[in-house]
């Protein structure tokens, strides 16, 4: 994965700080503040709120984040939104974003994904192999729609890896993105649900239910990508490209291990 240099990145943040109140495209956050809005897959939603406060302090950039699905947001910038950049739960839509005219440059691995199973269910025992879903005492299963959220559509490949995907689907319940499907889980409307590593281990939702990890083998490697998109270059070139440098520092990795994210 690309490294900012810890230099490279301090010069940027002063020549920034020293030339950003001359830029006539500036958007002004907080106090007047220079202010970029981040397009953000619903998975890194926890993550992404620890990040967003190291670099606004490190920056006095203000991030404004909108969460949802990666689908979803990637339409919603083909379509003009104006997002800077684009933080993805795969590679597929920033590569959408190059296809369609709306990315400045090549987008790049922030880090790599995670699935697991979770309930808030005491008296429901839960295993990797997901055959016991099948049981009459199981009602719903929540899962991210495969359509706009990638861990959706990675939930599904572990489904047919042990071939119940046929079996299990009038007991599957699908959020708009993980974030949804999060919310079924907690408010018990489902006895378990798929979703990101990220979510049991952040500090809002640790230690609430149980979970289990599972196989990775069971669906495909989720290659989480970020690009900054030509609105981002033409009106906050400076701000964007400071933040996309940001989420592959030594700070930017360590967080993105503490919510189990792979690097």
């Amino acid at each position: 994965m690309k490294k900012t240099p810890l230099l490279l990145f301090t010069v940027a943040v002063l020549l920034l700080q020293c030339t950003g109140s001359n830029s006539r495209e500036q958007e002004a956050g907080k106090g007047g503040k220079p202010q970029i809005t981040v397009a953000v897959a619903a998975n890194v939603q926890f993550a992404m709120k620890e990040l967003e406060a190291v670099f606004e302090q490190e920056t006095g950039i203000d991030v404004n984040v909108v969460i949802s699905s990666s689908g979803k947001l990637a339409a919603q910038i083909l379509q003009g939104a104006p997002y800077s950049l684009l933080v993805s739960a795969n590679m597929k839509y920033p590569e959408a974003l190059v296809q369609g005219g709306k990315a400045a440059g090549r987008p790049q691995i922030y880090a790599y994904g995670a699935l697991v199973l979770w309930t808030l269910k005491e008296n429901i025992r839960l295993y990797p192999d997901p055959a016991f879903l099948l049981a009459d005492s199981i009602n719903k299963v929540a899962i991210a729609n495969p359509r706009n959220a990638p861990y959706g559509e990675e939930a599904v490949r572990y489904f047919k890896y042990y071939g119940v995907y046929e079996a299990i689907q009038s007991k599957l319940a699908y959020g708009e993105s993980i974030a949804q499907t999060n919310q079924y889980v907690l408010a018990g409307a489902v006895d378990a649900g798929i979703t990101a590593r990220s979510v049991v281990l952040s500090p809002e939702l640790q230690g609430k239910g149980q979970w289990v990890e599972l196989p990775a083998e069971a669906y495909q490697p989720i290659e989480q990508g970020v690009v900054v998109t030509t609105y981002g270059q033409e009106n906050h070139p400076e701000e964007s490209r400071l933040f996309f440098d940001f989420l592959f520092s030594e700070k930017a990795k360590q967080a993105f291990k503490k919510y189990g994210y792979n690097l």
